[in-house]
């Protein structure tokens, strides 16, 4: 394993399975709001929130002047918990059907994007169904690993192989190393906030080479 991530492996994170590339990154302030936890929980959660985008070099907001949140977490027992959230129907006009699916098919968490009239990320909708697989995992592991998941608009099997989180020699979860200075570069103003190009991996893989 390499510590830095070369031109096709960042292509790899942003080409989904249908084999478009595409990557995003928030154009406005992040504002989070979290649905369904403790309070101890809630504090973890907005402390990996803080975290990621400082080292993104992004910012955040008391407010979101259209939504007043615009990264919104959803902890569930049953998928069966979203038809009931207050006004998510107007947000997710197809949130019925997007239940239905969820449940057919077992899964334990979905995120949705929102994007702006210049396609940066605007919004953002995280579900997390607190299975058993779900359950056991430390609160401040989930917690980074959906932050990470939602900085930018990865690809649909970015992480199914490998996770965005490693472990120092103490033991301790951390995010990788190469996939922080990936979020970094990603942030650099100088590049879109999206591009269906894949030679954008070229320039990100190059800020990795020769970071400013």
């Amino acid at each position: 394993m390499t510590d830095t991530l070369t031109a096709d492996e960042i292509a790899a994170l942003f080409t989904r399975a249908d084999g478009e590339f595409l990557f995003a990154r928030w154009g406005r302030p992040i504002v989070p709001v979290v649905f369904g936890t403790d309070d101890a929980t809630l504090g973890v959660i907005k402390g990996a929130v803080e975290a990621v985008v400082a080292l993104s070099g992004h910012r955040m907001a008391e407010t979101d002047p259209e939504l007043g949140a615009n990264l919104m977490l959803f902890f569930l027992r049953d998928w069966e918990e979203v038809r009931a959230v207050p006004g998510l129907e107007r947000l997710m006009p197809d949130l019925h059907p997007l239940v239905d699916r969820l449940i057919a098919g077992g899964a334990n968490q979905y995120r949705i994007f929102r994007f702006d009239a210049g396609s940066a990320i605007c919004a953002a909708f995280v579900f997390l169904r607190m299975d058993e697989e779900l359950s056991a995992v430390p609160a401040e592991d989930l917690a980074l690993s959906q932050i990470v998941q939602t900085i930018l608009l990865w690809s649909d099997r970015a992480f199914a192989e490998r996770s965005p989180l490693g472990r120092t020699p103490m033991g301790h979860v951390v995010l990788r190393p190469d996939l922080g200075a990936l979020i970094r570069a990603g942030y650099d103003p100088v590049l879109p906030v999206m591009s269906r190009e894949p030679a954008h991996a070229l320039r990100l893989a190059a800020r990795l080479q020769s970071p400013s």
